[in-house]
């Protein structure tokens, strides 16, 4: 089998996730909104869809007809590929229900501080950066990384900002009768 066959395959195995993490979302979307959940930034969920779903598709059709070959550093891509799976299911095993690809905060829920929000107040859109430079990369598709990137990067703008402020008013509206304090965000 071809390396360009071997990336269409790792492309589909990517698909695959993508379509668990579809399940997932619309399960962890049902337990939100049944705990009085608001979904914030629907405008620009239609346009997180399209780039991502491009990204795969664009991998595919550089390495196909753009005639790139597997490079020295694409086995070192794959491994920082695999890794960024390995982060974005640790995100969603971290946050467990509250996960989701949409922004849906559960009111008077606690900020989730533990795994990797620990460290990073963002930790999967490490994953999504990374992943936008590294899967591409696998087989030397750099314009699909490029665009990618520079796309992905004014999306993430739009993004943080909604999660942001979405985590701000839920704080502000779980303030404390006693005290008048704001209570932790959710996550």
């Amino acid at each position: 089998m071809s390396s360009a066959a071997w990336f269409t395959v790792l492309i589909g195995l990517v698909v695959l996730e993508r379509l668990a993490e579809l399940v997932v979302s619309r399960r962890h979307a049902a337990w939100a909104f049944a705990r009085g959940g608001r979904e914030y930034g629907r405008s620009h969920y239609p346009v997180m869809v399209v780039l991502h779903s491009g990204f795969l598709v664009g991998a595919l059709i550089e390495v196909r007809w753009g005639g790139r070959d597997f490079p020295a550093w694409g086995w070192a891509m794959l491994a920082l590929a695999v890794a960024t799976q390995a982060l974005r299911w640790w995100c969603i095993a971290t946050l467990g229900p509250r996960w989701n690809t949409r922004v849906i905060v559960v009111p008077g829920l606690p900020l989730v501080t533990g795994g990797p929000y620990r460290f990073l107040s963002h930790p999967n859109y490490v994953a999504v950066v990374l992943e936008g430079i590294a899967l591409p990369l696998v087989h030397g598709a750099w314009v699909t990384a490029l665009v990618f990137t520079v796309l992905n990067a004014a999306l993430l703008t739009v993004r943080i900002r909604v999660e942001n402020a979405a985590l701000a008013e839920a704080s502000s509206t779980s303030a404390s009768p006693a005290s008048g304090a704001p209570t932790s965000p959710p996550g």
